[in-house]
This record gives C-alpha cells, sequence and structure tokens, in this order.
C-alpha cells in the first residue's frame, strides 16, 4: 500500500493539481488496473485519518494543514531519530527530526507516514512526528536470552531499542541466560511500552565459536543456503561444460593472461595482459572477465536466486555466495591452468594515453599464472633493486610484462587525478586468528602498486564498456556517484581549515584532492578523508546517466565482477546480445527497480561485514582492559572525543567524566575541548595515548582513557552517554 500512499499524496499535494474524483485521479496515477482495489482501501484510509477530504462531487484534496510524506526512518542511540524522504522525481527533500515521543513504534529500516510540522531553515532542521508505520523492515531481531523476576526478556543487539522485550515463559525454547537467539516482534516497543516477541530459534551462548557469525547472519537476514532448483540448475551446467568447446568464441588460450588477487581469494573473476603493438607502438590493455552469464539461463532459478540475493557476501571466515560454489569457485572462476570463458574488453592507448581503439569479445582464456598481491608486489620491489637472482625463478616474458603492467597502470593512475579523480584511503581491517580460529589481533590492510595495477586496469574496463553502451544507446546499469551538495562542501572546508588545510573553492575537485594528498601520511589522514567521505553522496545503481563524482568519470559501470555481483551480470547480458545481434535494449522502469534492489542489498552486505568485524574487534579488547593504544582524535562532542587507533581498526569514545584533571568547555567553533584552569586541548587530529576503559559487546561500544589518567572507581562500569548535549561545558559525571 505504501507505494501508492506515495503515489497519491505526491499528485493531490502538487501545486498544479485540480481537484478530482478517485477514478480520474487514479487514471492519473497511470497505475494498472488490477490496482485499483488497493487504490481505494488506501483512498479510504487516507479519509478516514484526515490526510485527505472528500468535498463537494466527491473531488479530494488535502485534509492536513501540515505536509505529509513518507520515508525510511532511523532511530539514534539518544532514542530521537531522523526520517530520510522517498526521492520524487529526482528531487530530494531533508531529513526530518523526530523526537522520541512522536515516533510511535518505529524502528530503524521501516518506512513511515510522517507529519511535517517544521520545514527546515538555515538553523533548524525539520521536524515532524509519525502517523504510521507504512512497512517493517524487519521483524526478526537477534539479542542476549535475560530472566528477571521470573520473566523472560531478551536485550536487542545495537541501539535499536531502549529497553528489553518481553519473550514470554522462561527457558522459551530452552534458552539459557545469556543465549543468543532470534525473535519475531510481535509488538514493537515504544518509549512508553515494552515490546513483545517470540523466540523462534536458539542459537547458543554468546561465547560459543561461531554464534557471533550465525547472529549477524539472522539479524540482517542474509540467506544461508540455495534453493535445490539452483542447484540443480549450477550441476546440470557444469556437467555440460567442455574446455575444448569454443564455438563462437575467440581464442586467447595462447596468450600470456595473469591473475592477481588476496592469497585468500575463492573465486577469480578478472585476469589480464598488457602487450606493446610492434607497429603502432600502443600499449594494448586487455582485461577478462569471468563470463557467468554463459552459464546462468536468464529467467532461470540460478538466476532468480542471485538477482535476490544480488551481491555476495564477504564476512569475516565465512563467504556467502551469489552463486553456488560449482558456478563462482569452479566453473567460472578462471583457475590456474584451465580453459574459462570470458568477455574480454581490448584497449589501445597511445603513448599519450588517448583510447586509439577498443574491442570486445566473447573469448576463451588459460590463466597461465595466479598470482596473489603480495607475491607481485614483492618481485615489483625486487624490480626495483634490479636483483636478478631473485627473479631467476620467473619466465622472462612474464616479468617484462609485470614491468608493462607497473608503467601503464602508473600512466593510467597520473591521467585519472589529473581530470581531478578523488582518492579517499580508508584501510580495509584485517583480522588476525590463532589455531583454534579465534581473533588473535588485527592489522590495517596495506594498498600497494600491486593493488593499483589491478584497480586501474578494472576502472579503465568498466569506463570502457560504459562508454560503448552509451554509445549506442542502450539503458543500462550505471554506478553513479552524484556531485554533492554544496553545503556539505563548504561544511568540509571550514572542518580542514580547522586542522590547517584551508580551501579556497571547496567546490573544486583539485583542490579538494589537494588536501587529500596533503593529509595522505598525517596523523589527521583518517579524520580528513572520512569528513569528506560523510560530505559525499553515497555511490548506487541506476539507468539514469549520471557521473561517478570521485572517479572524475562521465559514463562508469560495474562489468568486472559479475560472479559477486548482479549489476556487473546485466551488464554483461547487454554486451553479449550486442556482440552477437549489434543491438540490445532494455526496459528503463525495470533497470530503475532492479537498481534500488541491488543499491539496497549492497549497503546491507556491507554493513553486516562491518557488523560483524567491529563485534569480533571488541571481543578481543573485551579481554585487553587497560592495553594501550596510540590513537588520533577523529571527533570531538561537548561528551568528550572520539579516537582511532593508529595501528589497529578501532575506535572509541574518551568520555569527558575521564578527564579528570580539569574541567573541560566545548568549544564548538574549533571542535575542541579546552581545560578551564590548564588550557589543555583536545583537537580533532591530535594524536593521544589512550587505554581500553571498557567494552560493552551488547551496544557494540568502545570506552576509551587517556593512558596518563587515573581510573575513577566510581565510573568503572557505568554506562556513559554516547551523544545528546550533556555534560556541557566541564559538567562531568561524577
Amino acid at each position: 500500500m505504501s507505494e501508492i500512499l506515495t503515489k497519491i499524496l505526491h499528485a493531490v499535494s502538487a501545486k498544479s493539481y485540480h481537484p478530482l474524483k478517485a477514478k480520474p485521479l487514479f487514471k492519473r496515477l497511470n497505475l494498472p488496473e488490477s490496482a485499483y482495489p488497493e487504490f481505494r482501501r488506501t483512498l479510504r484510509e487516507l479519509i478516514r485519518t484526515g490526510r485527505l477530504t472528500r468535498h463537494r462531487n466527491n473531488t479530494l484534496r488535502l485534509g492536513e494543514t501540515h505536509p505529509t510524506l513518507t520515508g525510511i526512518y532511523r532511530r539514534l542511540a539518544s532514542g530521537h531519530g531522523f526520517v530520510r524522504p522517498h526521492t520524487i522525481d529526482g528531487v530530494s527533500q531533508p531529513e526530518i527530526f523526530i523526537r522520541s515521543d512522536k515516533a510511535l513504534d518505529a524502528a530503524t529500516g521501516d518506512e513511515v507516514l510522517v507529519r511535517v510540522t517544521r520545514e527546515a531553515s538555515a538553523t533548524k532542521d525539520a521536524a515532524g512526528e509519525i502517523l504510521r508505520v507504512l512497512e517493517r523492515a524487519t521483524r526478526t531481531f537477534v539479542g542476549t536470552y535475560l530472566e528477571r523476576d521470573g520473566e523472560a526478556f531478551v536485550r536487542v543487539d545495537g541501539n535499536l531499542f531502549a529497553h528489553s522485550v518481553s519473550v514470554g515463559d522462561p527457558g522459551a525454547k530452552g534458552a539459557k541466560p545469556h543465549d543468543k537467539v532470534v525473535i519475531e516482534m510481535l509488538r514493537f516497543p515504544t518509549p512508553d511500552e515494552r515490546g513483545e516477541g517470540v523466540i523462534t530459534e536458539v542459537l547458543g551462548p554468546h561465547s560459543q565459536p561461531g554464534v557471533d557469525t550465525l547472529s549477524v547472519i539472522r539479524a540482517f537476514g542474509l540467506p544461508e543456503t540455495f534453493p535445490e532448483a539452483a542447484l540443480a540448475e549450477a550441476r546440470q551446467v557444469a556437467s555440460q561444460f567442455s574446455e575444448t568447446d569454443l564455438h563462437g568464441r575467440h581464442d586467447f588460450t595462447q596468450e600470456l593472461v595473469i591473475t592477481i588477487d588476496p592469497a585468500d581469494a575463492k573465486d577469480f573473476d578478472d585476469a589480464v595482459s598488457v602487450t606493446i603493438d610492434p607497429k603502432t607502438k600502443h600499449w594494448v590493455l586487455s582485461v577478462h572477465i569471468a563470463d557467468v552469464g554463459a552459464f546462468v539461463k536468464a529467467g532461470g532459478a540460478l538466476d532468480c536466486e542471485a538477482r535476490k540475493r544480488a551481491t555476495s557476501v564477504y564476512l569475516p571466515q565465512k563467504v556467502l555466495p551469489m552463486f553456488p560454489e560449482v558456478i563462482s569457485n569452479g566453473l567460472a572462476s578462471l583457475q590456474e591452468g584451465k580453459v574459462r570463458y570470458v568477455k574480454t574488453v581490448r584497449i589501445e592507448f597511445t603513448p599519450h594515453l588517448q583510447k586509439a581503439h577498443v574491442a570486445f569479445f566473447n573469448g576463451a582464456i588459460i590463466n597461465k599464472k595466479r598470482f596473489t598481491y603480495d607475491e607481485v608486489q614483492a618481485l615489483l620491489d625486487q624490480m626495483q633493486r634490479d636483483d636478478p637472482r631473485s627473479l631467476s625463478a620467473y619466465p622472462p616474458e612474464l616479468l617484462t610484462m609485470l614491468r608493462r603492467m607497473r608503467d601503464l597502470a602508473l600512466l593510467l593512475r597520473k591521467k585519472r587525478f589529473k581530470r581531478g579523480a578523488l582518492e579517499l584511503t580508508m584501510p580495509e581491517a584485517v583480522l588476525e586468528y590463532d589455531a583454534e580460529g579465534r581473533v588473535c589481533g588485527a592489522h590495517f590492510a596495506p594498498h600497494h602498486l600491486s593493488h593499483q595495477i589491478i584497480e586501474e586496469f578494472m576502472l579503465a574496463a568498466n569506463e570502457a564498456v560504459a562508454e560503448h553502451l552509451t554509445q549506442h544507446d542502450i539503458p543500462f546499469l550505471r554506478r553513479v556517484h552524484p556531485a554533492p551538495n554544496e553545503e556539505k562542501l563548504e561544511a568540509f572546508a571550514q572542518f580542514a581549515d580547522l586542522l590547517g588545510y584551508p580551501l579556497q573553492r571547496p567546490q573544486d575537485r583539485f583542490e579538494l584532492q589537494r588536501v587529500l594528498q596533503a593529509t595522505q601520511d598525517k596523523p589527521e589522514r583518517a579524520a580528513v578523508h572520512f569528513a569528506l567521505l560523510r560530505s559525499l553522496k553515497q555511490a548506487a545503481y541506476s539507468p539514469i546517466q549520471d557521473e561517478h563524482y570521485a572517479l572524475a568519470s562521465p559514463h562508469y559501470c560495474h562489468f568486472t565482477s559479475p560472479i559477486r555481483r548482479y549489476p556487473d551480470l546485466q551488464v554483461h547480458r547487454l554486451l553479449d546480445r550486442w556482440l552477437k545481434h549489434r543491438s540490445a535494449k532494455a526496459n528503463i522502469d525495470e533497470l530503475v527497480a532492479l537498481g534500488e534492489h541491488c543499491s539496497r542489498m549492497e549497503r546491507r552486505a556491507e554493513n553486516a561485514e562491518r557488523e560483524l568485524v567491529k563485534l569480533k574487534i571488541l571481543t578481543y579488547l573485551s579481554n585487553r582492559l587497560g592495553e594501550q593504544l596510540d590513537a588520533v582524535i577523529t571527533g570531538v562532542a561537548d561528551y568528550g572525543f572520539f579516537a582511532q587507533a593508529e595501528q589497529f581498526p578501532a575506535e572509541g569514545l574518551v568520555h569527558i567524566s575521564s578527564l579528570i584533571d580539569d574541567y573541560y568547555w566545548f568549544d564548538e567553533s574549533s571542535h575542541s575541548l579546552e581545560g578551564r584552569r590548564t588550557k589543555r586541548r583536545f583537537r580533532l587530529g591530535d594524536r593521544v595515548r589512550v587505554e581500553v576503559a571498557r567494552v560493552d559487546l551488547q551496544r557494540r561500544l568502545l570506552d576509551l582513557r587517556l593512558a596518563a589518567m587515573p581510573c575513577l572507581a566510581e565510573n568503572n562500569g557505568e554506562e556513559l552517554p554516547r551523544s545528546g548535549r550533556l555534560p556541557r561545558r566541564g559538567q562531568r559525571r561524577q
């Protein structure tokens, strides 16, 4: 009902709207006839609640003095929240602040109907109240089972709800205190009433290995198993595949082709080669991508399941693939020494990096050598040192090609930055495990030249495919990254200026580039790069033509990872039709819906991975209270400051109540805390030595304290406020 409700309210609130009766309004909305009963039910509900009124001659008009709209709600740790209105006709509206007592029983992710009670201004957010929850994001939650005074409760993980949820009889489903359980919410909590749920699954004791992973899988609704029909189809196509059948394919099997991937990679969907044309002296880059579409029939069981998942999910020590392993790790994977089907992009570059010729093929390759990033980096370092003995184990032609790959990638990278591309360095957390599979440490993943080589070649292939489809007016799923709002960039400029990196024209991407490069090796890098990332809009999939702002590319798509991303497979199929018939087409409305779905599933996968990594790191730190870390201040508020460890992927809060040497005042203009007596200051980008003070696994929170500060006994174990306006100006909690 929510989509029809949105369309009705949008139509009757438009300035051009003239009051219509129900049937003419239905026709104006261009809805299918089958939707008329639902349209009538929605109208009755809108009239009943006063949001529409029926006037003379049964014409319909808005009944509210305040405008209403629909959007997605998210709750903050403080209990208050925001609603992000849906984008209509490409126009986005400001978020609406929702006070905790105006949120009804809405939960994060729910689609809600909101009455706007205060319009946004230069100094205040828009504010409103939730009138109704239109659609629940989920009714399934994961939490910790507990018993109190003969009653059973579940404390849901994270900050979704302020209070634990009642789950009926103690010992339901055999759950024991501190077990992780899955519940289905029967009645959602409100600010005044505790919610009610029922336990549907007991995952096991929270400390048991694997329970944390299972908890995240259930919390995010990630699929673990494949339907039997999809597995049967995968087995069937695998049994029919023959490495000798190259009918209709360009034979690249005699060319020198290699893969470069992480050491723990399970699937290999891209292979590359670089040659020099002896006649023209042009660079010739060939990017070979696993031809998944050759094995996955559109509309079949495999395709339907992959479309539903939209992406593989890479969790620590566990992968939830988009395709069954017989496809993702076998048939489509570009394994060393085996004939594999590919879609090939071949690009000729002049010595000045102009594209001389671009060609596309349905091809077949043999991966001559599987490299890891570390192996290639070691070889590049040895080449730099000109150490012939350490290179003697490799064929000369292979070493020659690696040199060419290095040189071409560096040239492409330089050209990309010349056109204004931005490189935000947000290092990935890598967990370290002991023999029993428990986390025993963590570090940031390196980003060496070997990574950049593959990155540049994949960007070139993605761009070439997007430009080709655009040139032939073929609609496709683009990877778009709209330009940021000027207000956001102005705010970032003020932030950067506080750290000593002034920006004269924050809208100038070359100035942004300069600041990113200037902070690349500085302690404040994390704060600056993350601040700019938050100023940018989120990249998404859409057939509507728009640029990729960060890459400074007018036409861009995802083409190079069809084993793990469904949008890539959609692009492959269009390119395949063009190769075979020299024409291809797609339905824009279907692509819009597919793009929204894939973008949503991508965010779900990223959030699940981030959540589990954070949980494992916090679990590791929970056994290391008092351990000291060098850190950089990444955020300052009136209740304390956040610090990111320099060599360890963890960020925590140093609460103002732990700063016991003075009374600290929050200076909003300089993003700093300053001691009234000592004049000691804590500013963004400052380096500090901290120690682990407290870990809250339930709420996923880490409290730190300055290593030089004594611990206040009365604060041990106390839950510290994470947001809000208290305490302020040195009013410390004692």
